[in-house]
């Protein structure tokens, strides 16, 4: 293994998942099984920085409440037979998310492109909703009351509701949340 010109205070591990091209061949026409057999072939075991994600056949319900208890974000649900349909979303393949659910308040509507400002009850910026279904948007605007605005926003009395979203972004607000209830 190569050393790194410079001191590195992190250890980075590679985790892959699949192959679509091996020594100029492109193999992402095989099925997943036959693809895992190759990643298993040329990445060895014990290597230290690079790990096969192992392909775990049945027992969906039981890993999905393992990636809960984990609060990881989610899985994919492969069919064994499927290939790697390269820029393409595939029904052979199913994002299971793992969906966090939080008490917010709506405090404003966005004028020029719909979106919908979220706070926390603590009053820290919570993100923006940017797709509301047509009931929750007529909802939305019956219990509004304009409290001020400005050239973006009308900013209302604050609405408590409970969203669902993937995790927190970098900046700590919520990543694509939707309503769930209205409280």
């Amino acid at each position: 293994m190569a050393k790194l010109p410079f001191k590195c205070p992190y250890v980075v591990h590679y985790c892959v998942f699949d192959v679509i091209q091996l020594n100029g061949i492109k193999v992402s026409n095989l099925p997943l099984l036959s693809r895992k057999e190759l990643l298993n072939k040329i990445i060895p075991s014990n290597h230290s920085y690079i790990a096969v994600v192992q392909w775990i056949p049945g027992n969906a319900n039981a890993y999905f409440d393992l990636i809960k208890q984990q609060d990881l974000e989610g899985i994919v649900l492969k069919k064994s037979d499927s290939v790697y349909d390269v820029g393409k979303r595939s029904y052979n393949w199913l994002k299971v998310i793992n969906y966090q659910y939080e008490v917010v308040y709506i405090t404003g509507i966005r004028k020029d492109e719909f979106g919908v400002l979220l706070s926390f009850l603590d009053g820290k910026p919570a993100g923006i909703i940017e797709f509301i279904p047509t009931n929750d948007r007529k909802k939305l605007y019956s219990l509004s009351k304009v409290h001020f605005e400005n050239d973006k926003f009308l900013f209302i009395d604050p609405i408590k509701c409970r969203v669902k979203y993937r995790n927190l972004t970098k900046q700590g607000k919520l990543r694509i949340p939707s309503i769930v209830d209205w409280l």
